[in-house]
């Protein structure tokens, strides 16, 4: 077994909160300079730059999650990932079909754009992305587990758009695979404000907006090998697999 360190809360330039500077190149160039083995790419209701950041990613020895922070009908985050690109792709079908399609305004939010590896802009997104989905959360987390996904409820202690501010409580039948806390919040401190989750995996990740920001907090995971599998079995802590922290 080996540890791994993990930052799994990245947004790209097709986040509109997220940066220009974040081209998929950006990021891979960063997350090297700072460790990391694994890096999970979610855009808000979108997955589209994920294919391209593994491309390059890859190359650097380092594996990315596939995925996206979704936006649920209560405006609770969730990070959502997926190993195979039909996974994938049948997800973004269902982001396509229930993100309620507002017109974005760049000067406002900023842009949503789609880049190749050379940075190259192939796609501008027309509706704005961090508007809510027409799902409710358990509605997300059946379409993410029907699809073999790992689902995330994000950085739950934050007061806004977490799972806590928006519901009260974490839902005891909340079929998670873990739980985010923010750079902000240690998970001995969290347990204790809330000790009835604390049989529950946690990680923490960046939320990374900035190429300045990543890898500013990670999570270790004990592994055998960098793959999808190898990270599911330590969510659920089998076969010696673990998180660490």
């Amino acid at each position: 077994m080996k540890l791994y360190k993990a930052d799994l809360h990245i947004h790209t330039v097709l986040s509109p909160c997220g940066d220009l500077e974040m081209s998929p190149a950006a990021i891979v160039n960063r997350a090297k300079e700072k460790g990391l083995d694994i890096i999970g790419i979610t855009d808000h209701n979108s997955t589209k730059n994920c294919k391209i950041v593994e491309e390059i990613a890859t190359n650097e020895g380092i594996l990315v999650l596939k995925g996206a922070e979704v936006t649920t009908k209560e405006e609770v985050h969730c990070l959502a990932f997926f190993e195979k690109d039909n996974e994938l792709n049948e997800f973004q079908s269902y982001l396509d079909s229930f993100i309620t399609k507002i017109k974005n305004d760049p000067e406002k939010f900023g842009y949503q754009v789609v880049v190749d590896k050379n940075e190259n802009i192939v796609e501008h997104i027309d509706w704005l992305l961090i508007s809510a989905l027409d799902q409710n959360i358990q509605q997300v987390e059946r379409k993410v587990h029907q699809l073999n996904g790992l689902f995330i409820p994000a950085h739950i202690d934050r007061a806004r758009y977490s799972l806590i501010s928006q519901l009260g409580f974490v839902p005891s039948d909340l079929n998670e695979d873990a739980l985010e806390l923010s750079k902000y919040m240690t998970k001995s401190k969290f347990i204790t404000q809330n000790q009835y989750l604390a049989d529950r995996c946690f990680i923490t990740s960046s939320d990374s907006h900035f190429t300045e920001n990543i890898g500013d907090i990670s999570t270790v995971f004990q592994l055998n090998e960098k793959t999808f599998g190898e990270v599911r079995m330590a969510l659920k802590s089998e076969n010696g697999r673990k998180v660490i922290a």
